[in-house]
């Protein structure tokens, strides 16, 4: 009886406190999909990007000889380079490392100052161009991707250095300003913004006919040869867990009525709806995952770093903290953070890969995976001199075995198909430490400004 006296004594909480406990509760069922996931490591795509860091290093080193008037470089700049590069090497260490890519870099001896010099192989020559021309061949599907990605966007327009960032990714080439969108005025306008001086890209009409997404396709294929029930596949995505992911029966149930959940397409414009209601929030959750879908089906080799997604966070709605969005939706999207010591983030679509590979290549996917061909072949397969010639340390040259010219095989045809300038910006985009929920600190996306050299 006391007991029941004392608890009517007891001062009552206010009917604010209960407003604000529903109100949680209905925000924390906004996805039937929990939102605490750890990240499953899926090991073929983390070795895919064990190659990718191979590649970029071995594309710095390229950029650096073909810039030079007679694309040949002493190797005692070597060091100096890599150290403004930042790529990690210690002293000595970068003209050694040449030496491990004979099928890429040639070193040989300069006839004249009689100093080691490097230059690309024939091989690594006829990569490049062969790189060029698909490049240059795939531009009118370049342009309708470029549509595309601004019909994406609020407001049809995007910022022209984000464009730029992502153009490889994209399949855009580097004078795209003046190939693609200039040269196209019926589709792009580029102008300049007068309260931020930033240029912007900003598509002229939007075409009805390509405001279809990509997973549109998948699901009328996917019901058309499997027979599924139309129910089920009408807003679903192909789902398909890295292995030792643990699948209960409550986590199955929940993807099952998330995969039911309408929502309205990435091209589709929602200034006009009222977004505050439950169902508008589970609606705007699955556009992002749609979103990010359609970025990623953009894209060359269908995949593009979390960093660079980022800066179109704004202009298409995407959520704050994009990694534990992406790690909430693992059976769609793959977040790696191999190929460059945990500091870049990539994300891949798991749909368009099996195995390491991707599903429907392109030529310009198998010129850029014949430099990782050439990468991974082994020196024992060139043609080398047994007795390599030692130098003794100089001034400017420091001990480098001399590898001659001719070791090279002049015949391309039994090369088999297999596979920046970039600069992060700050200020009023700032804002990508806080999409990367984890502790990402600044030196994580200041590594991407090792390809503005």
């Amino acid at each position: 009886m006391l007991g029941f006296t004392s608890n009517l004594l007891k001062p009552r909480r206010p009917l604010s406190f209960f407003h604000d406990l529903t109100s949680k509760m209905l925000m924390s069922q906004s996805t039937s999909i929990p939102k605490k996931q750890e990240r499953v490591r899926d090991h073929g795509f983390d070795n895919y990007m064990e190659i990718e860091k191979k590649n970029r290093k071995v594309l710095k080193f390229q950029s650096l000889i073909i810039s030079q008037p007679s694309q040949t470089l002493p190797t005692s700049r070597f060091d100096s380079l890599a150290r403004r590069l930042g790529l990690g090497f210690k002293e000595n260490e970068a003209a050694a490392y040449l030496l491990k890519f004979p099928h890429v870099f040639e070193i040989y001896e300069h006839p004249v100052l009689r100093i080691l010099f490097c230059r690309l192989t024939r091989k690594a020559l006829l990569q490049m161009e062969q790189e060029k021309e698909a490049l240059n061949a795939q531009i009118p599907d370049a342009v309708t991707r470029l549509r595309k990605l601004l019909m994406m966007s609020n407001t049809g327009r995007l910022r022209l250095e984000h464009i730029r960032i992502a153009r490889k990714e994209f399949g855009l080439p580097d004078d795209f300003e003046f190939s693609v969108i200039l040269k196209y005025p019926e589709f792009f306008r580029l102008f300049d913004a007068r309260e931020t001086r930033n240029k912007y890209i900003e598509i002229v009409e939007r075409d009805p006919k390509l405001a279809v997404c990509a997973i549109e396709n998948v699901r009328e294929r996917e019901y058309r040869e499997k027979g599924l029930d139309a129910e089920d596949t009408r807003f679903s995505f192909i789902v398909n867990f890295p292995p030792g992911f643990k699948i209960g029966k409550y986590y199955r149930i929940a993807v099952w009525k998330w995969q039911r959940v309408p929502y309205w397409s990435p091209y589709e414009d929602v200034s006009g709806y009222d977004l505050r209601s439950l169902e508008a929030q589970k609606r705007m959750e699955k556009r992002a995952v749609a979103t990010i879908h359609e970025l990623l089906s953009l894209t060359v080799e269908k995949k593009i770093s979390l960093e660079r997604i980022a800066h179109f966070r704004m202009a298409m709605n995407l959520p704050k903290k994009l990694k534990d969005f992406l790690l909430q939706h693992q059976g769609i999207f793959y977040v790696s953070t191999r190929g460059n010591y945990g500091k870049l983030h990539t994300v891949f679509l798991r749909e368009a890969y099996r195995k390491g590979e991707l599903i429907e290549p392109n030529d310009l996917y198998f010129a850029r995976r014949k430099l990782g061909e050439l990468i991974l072949l082994s020196s024992r397969k060139a043609k080398v001199d047994k007795d390599l010639v030692s130098y003794r340390r100089d001034r400017e040259v420091d001990d480098i075995v001399c590898v001659r010219p001719d070791y090279m095989e002049n015949n391309y045809e039994d090369f088999r198909d297999e596979d920046e300038i970039e600069h992060e910006e700050k200020g009023k985009d700032g804002f990508i430490s806080d999409i990367l929920s984890d502790n990402i600190d600044e030196n994580e996306v200041m590594d991407e400004k090792e390809d503005t050299v």
